[in-house]
């Protein structure tokens, strides 16, 4: 099973909001994005059905 990547869409807003919370710094939007994505990537990852037998 492949796990889908994250709606780019969805990536930029968890990356603005990212930067909002870190007080809006200049110059590391690379960054943020980076980190929204993995967040991202880490939700998608913990929402699968676990059962004995996917453990």
């Amino acid at each position: 099973m492949q796990l889908s990547e994250p709606a780019e869409q969805d990536i930029r807003e968890r990356a603005h909001r990212l930067w909002e919370q870190a007080g809006k710094p200049a110059g590391r939007e690379d960054e943020f994005w980076r980190a929204a994505e993995q967040e991202l990537r880490n939700e998608d990852k913990s929402n699968t059905l676990r059962t004995p037998d996917t453990l």
